[in-house]
């Protein structure tokens, strides 16, 4: 049960507008997190462009695998649903892979290198070892890439975070340990 009253879309900021329809026309509806998020403007609008700059690095599959592995490594259920949703329709991700993802691992050598990066650097809050570095160096990842997954895994944070403090109501089919989808949500 969340733990503050998502706002509704009439309730936004007219500010907002622009951004909130983007994210419709994305989704296919608002979902509940750029609704908390719309409670700080700034917040929002922050969070949108840095989404927009970072969906123009590395490819969809792998940004998707590192959101699930992030999450995972955060307990974000919220963040989980959403990205084994986004994962299965947008990446075209298995069951399979997106549950190897979890663990930081999978079926791709290179994408597994970026996924255990990420979870290295989640679980350590940045300070990898050098080897951890080296390992996602020789898959073939330039020192920029390994920037844009750090910044990913700065993305997904603050979306792990801000789900998990008011523990948002996922609206999103919800997924068990394994990754498999428990059912659809109401807006999708």
């Amino acid at each position: 049960m969340s733990r503050l009253v998502v706002p509704s879309i009439e309730s936004t900021s007219p500010e907002l507008e622009p951004v909130l329809r983007f994210v419709n026309k994305r989704f296919g509806f608002v979902p509940n997190i750029y609704r908390v998020m719309s409670i700080s403007p700034q917040t929002l609008k922050g969070l949108t462009e840095m989404q927009g700059v970072l969906a123009r690095t590395l490819d969809v599959r792998t940004r998707e695998r590192i959101a699930l592995a992030v999450s995972e490594v955060n307990g974000c259920h919220y963040c989980l649903a959403a990205h084994t949703y986004l994962g299965s329709q947008f990446a075209k991700l298995d069951a399979e892979e997106m549950a190897l993802n979890r663990k930081g691992h999978s079926r791709d050598p290179k994408a597994e290198a970026a996924v255990a990066f990420a979870v290295k650097v989640t679980e350590a809050r940045g300070k990898v070892e050098e080897a951890d570095l080296e390992a996602v160096r020789a898959a073939g990842y330039t020192d920029a890439q390994v920037v844009e997954i750090i910044a990913l895994c700065a993305q997904f944070y603050l979306t792990n975070f801000l789900a998990n403090v008011f523990d948002i109501d996922a609206d999103f089919p919800v997924t068990d340990d394994a990754g498999s989808q428990q059912g659809i949500a109401k807006h999708i």
